[in-house]
């Protein structure tokens, strides 16, 4: 009779040993898995919040909007003296002297000056 138990005794241990293979195996696919859940989780929750952002800063903030609809007021013109036709005939042919070198830096700046009422 103890022959017949070993072969037994074999066999239960073998089915332990796979037995407990098989239930480490599948909690280690378990927490893949889990873990694979995770990141999915955390990868949609990190998508939502770059396109609430870039929702945020693509609408302008409510500040600009009433600007926006606030009636525009023309800037002042800046005072410039306005060239008529003489003064600009007048200061193109002083250029012509100067260049010419029949006038100095200095004479063609008081001649500029007395056109332009400087």
């Amino acid at each position: 009779m103890l022959m017949r138990r070993r072969p037994l005794l074999r066999a239960a241990a073998t089915t332990a040993v796979v037995a407990g293979t098989a239930t480490a195996v599948s909690g280690r696919v378990a927490r893949r898995q889990q873990a694979r859940y995770e990141q999915q989780a955390e990868a949609q929750a990190y998508e939502q919040q770059v396109h609430a952002q870039q929702q945020a800063y693509a609408q302008p903030p409510a500040y600009a909007q009433q600007q926006a609809y606030a009636p525009a007021t023309a800037p002042a013109p800046a005072a410039q003296p306005e060239l008529s036709d003489t003064k600009i005939d007048q200061l193109t042919k002083l250029a012509q002297l100067h260049e010419q070198g029949v006038l100095t830096d200095e004479e063609f700046g008081a001649e500029k000056a007395k056109i332009l009422g400087i």
